[in-house]
């Protein structure tokens, strides 16, 4: 036993030597456990300007008649062809059980939309958190 003590004592100690601190990005937040991957796809078959934005949306749609809350958004800066690969990082213990999760996705260039996602595509609660597609429709100019 006293041979056993030192030895576990020195692998906790190099374990946690071992393990690469992280600095938080908000030091009052803790960071996300989970997030929602996928990509954004729009099907014509033209180059965007370097001034185009994605914008990526994670929401909960539970309420009808209410705006739907805001729980990730992430803006992809430069996207000229598809796919725009997006990760929304989520804490899942904000989600309900019962919650309607939904991804949105819209296109703008020089401010103005020119893609937007116009299909509920649910994730985490009854539907995937990884490698979701988004497929995006034109609007009329």
């Amino acid at each position: 036993m006293k041979i056993l003590a030192p030895a576990l004592l020195s692998l906790t100690v190099l374990t946690a030597c071992a393990t690469p601190s992280s600095t938080p990005s908000a030091p009052t937040m803790a960071e996300p456990a989970a997030a929602v991957t996928g990509a954004v796809f729009w099907r014509e078959r033209i180059m965007l300007p370097p001034t185009t934005k994605v914008i990526v949306r994670l929401q909960d749609v539970s309420l009808a008649d209410a705006p739907a809350k805001l729980i990730a958004e992430q803006v992809i800066d430069g996207v000229r062809v598809p796919p725009a690969k997006f990760s929304l990082a989520y804490d899942p213990a904000t989600i309900a059980p019962n919650a309607r999760i939904s991804v949105s996705a819209r296109v703008e260039v020089d401010g103005k939309l020119r893609f937007i996602s116009d299909t509920h595509i649910p994730v985490i609660n009854g539907g995937p958190t990884e490698g979701v597609p988004v497929l995006v429709v034109g609007v009329a100019q």
